[in-house]
């Protein structure tokens, strides 16, 4: 489990830093992103985003990391924190993600991550129905009780 969490460190500083360089060895030929709209980029999208400018981080990291391996395959979900913008816009700060990490213990590559938003969170739709509803409304956790 240490070479992934090697991976999943140095893979969000090159994340923040926008290092397209980095970006490129670590992710596979065939990498596919579902952003929390449900939008799909190609690798060549995901890089694009920096090599443009579009995206820029203040602030990239993951926690609640839970890692899991199966044959080749490692299975991480996480809480990706966020501070930056795309186009000016900004981000959401917190996103649910699940990656797809393939290879083996010493040569880990991100082939999938697929995001959603975490209700409550900032930048995040509201809870539909929540105004209405206390037992949806989010706790500091980012929960619902």
């Amino acid at each position: 489990m240490q070479a992934i969490e090697e991976f999943l460190t140095t893979w969000a500083a090159a994340e923040q830093a926008g290092d397209t360089t980095t970006l490129e060895t670590q992710l596979t030929g065939d990498f596919t992103a579902v952003g929390p709209l449900g939008f799909i980029l190609t690798k060549q999208a995901w890089l694009a985003r920096h090599r443009h400018g579009d995206l820029t981080y203040q602030a990239f990291s993951l926690s609640e990391v839970n890692a899991r391996t199966a044959g080749g395959t490692a299975i991480v979900t996480a809480r990706n924190n966020t501070r930056g913008s795309y186009q000016g816009h900004p981000i959401p700060e917190a996103t649910r993600a699940t990656l797809i990490l393939v290879g083996d213990a010493g040569n880990w590559q991100l082939a999938a991550i697929h995001m959603s938003f975490i209700a409550g969170t900032p930048g995040a739709p509201p809870i539909p129905g929540a105004a209405s509803r206390p037992e949806a409304r989010p706790q500091p956790s980012g929960g619902t009780r």
